[in-house]
């Protein structure tokens, strides 16, 4: 019989029913939880516990209902899609969705025009496939990634993050990891930090046989750390001399989400290789990865997943890309992240270190202190769980850090009441208003 948490008693009791089935069926090791969140639909921004509860949703899924949850556009994609699909997936046969998908990621992405695309089901499979592509196709063997990065859960891409081999996962032998500049934790020595940033990555080239350098062009699960200007411009002169294939993830900060169609273009940097997932499906499993032909067009069958490329799913990202541009959401992500920040920032709490971010895609860094920037991960973790309560739904990451990425489709009224309640769930949690034990609970 599974073991209940603490806390199932402060939510609904229908929502609290649903909680203990998933616990008692569904596998642990694919569970994240920073609270007892039990839903039953959503819509845009708003999500529905069991019970009819309402919460404004600051997470987009980890971002990955980027066009809101339900889009109108979307169900209609999925619908039109699933009636007479031409089979279930692209491996061994061609159809149009997958083909025509493929085209307009190469017309929306900058490059050369002898590209091909990877199409898969998840962000993590798209690095996974794109740094093995690299590594077979290119002659060399390294990988220079960073401290705190997250590329994925599986294989390569999961061996080369910084963040899994911090937490335990056994590294790459032949990556690199290098120090990610932070303007905000700047070296102790008080050097500049994107200097020794791409100081360790020349001398890592310097050493030769580097295949490639992926790179997260804001650390998104490593803390919302947005990075000084002129470090992906940095990188990719780096690359050019050295003759290193310059990698980007934008799987969790591209799309529309920091304001401009792709993350990279805020250094305005053109990369060899870049991979997309998470919003290109808006909840539907489709990933992407866009990049040179020599690397990504063989040898055959060296990455297999029988159902990528399916029509569902590529049809529904056609759709996303089209709505993007159609309904402009980078445009209303830059100036919906505007107003948040300037909320957040109109809040003044001492315990609010830094506010950072591009677009909607926003860190909220809590510290014991202004003066000391000692990381909170305690205050993180009540703080979450105060305003789960209170009727936002946001996470934390890098520990102390409130990961602030709702919906392109957020409102300008969600905005302030969401900052609001963000305001008095650190108030609450600094109370005391939520149990220690119900927050360790859950506590990430």
């Amino acid at each position: 019989m599974p073991t209940f948490p603490p806390g199932l008693d402060r939510i609904a009791p229908e929502a609290a029913a649903l909680y203990r089935r998933d616990l008692g069926a569904l596998a642990g090791i694919e569970k994240w939880r920073f609270f007892p969140l039990a839903l039953e639909s959503g819509s845009g921004s708003t999500l529905v516990e069991v019970g009819g509860r309402t919460l404004i949703d600051l997470t987009a899924t980890w971002t990955a209902a980027g066009l809101g949850h339900g889009h109108p556009k979307v169900v209609e994609a999925m619908h039109r899609a699933a009636l007479n699909p031409p089979g279930a997936g692209g491996l061994s046969a061609v159809h149009g969705e997958s083909v025509g998908l493929a085209e307009e990621l190469l017309a929306l992405v900058p490059g050369s025009t002898d590209r091909r695309v990877y199409l898969g089901h998840a962000g993590s499979d798209a690095c996974d496939v794109a740094l093995r592509a690299v590594r077979l196709n290119s002659g060399k063997r390294k990988i220079v990634a960073f401290k705190g990065s997250y590329h994925g859960g599986i294989g390569l891409a999961m061996a080369a993050s910084g963040l899994q081999v911090s937490a335990g996962v056994r590294a790459d032998p032949e990556t690199v990891f290098v120090d990610y500049p932070n303007p905000y934790r700047p070296p102790a020595d008080g050097s500049d930090p994107l200097a020794v940033s791409l100081a360790q990555i020349e001398v890592a080239f310097k050493k030769g046989d580097v295949a490639c350098i992926m790179v997260e062009p804001m650390l998104a699960d490593g803390g919302m750390v947005v990075p000084p200007p002129g470090f992906l411009t940095g990188i990719a002169e780096l690359c050019r001399r050295y003759e290193v294939l310059f990698a980007v993830d934008e799987v969790k900060v591209g799309l529309g989400r920091p304001g401009l169609l792709h993350a990279f273009q805020l250094d305005n940097v053109v990369p060899d290789i870049v991979c997309f997932g998470k919003v290109l499906g808006n909840g539907l499993p489709l990933s992407a990865a866009v990049g040179p032909t020599a690397i990504f067009d063989g040898p055959a069958a060296s990455a297999l997943l029988t159902t990528a490329g399916n029509p569902i799913c590529s049809a529904v990202g056609r759709t996303v890309l089209r709505v993007l541009i159609d309904e402009e959401l980078p445009q209303r992500a830059g100036r919906a992240g505007e107003r948040l920040r300037g909320a957040l920032g109109d809040l003044n709490h001492p315990r609010i270190g830094d506010i950072r971010g591009h677009g909607l895609s926003n860190g909220v860094e809590l510290v014991t202190d202004r003066e000391s920037k000692t990381p909170d991960r305690s205050l993180a973790a009540a703080v979450v769980y105060r305003a789960f309560e209170l009727g936002v739904c946001v996470y934390f990451v890098g520990d102390n850090v409130l990961e602030v990425t709702p919906p392109l489709v957020i409102t300008d009224e969600e905005i302030d009441r969401a900052v609001a309640i963000l305001g008095q769930a650190i108030d609450d949690a600094i109370a005391g208003k939520v149990p220690a034990d119900v927050v360790a609970a859950y506590a990430g």
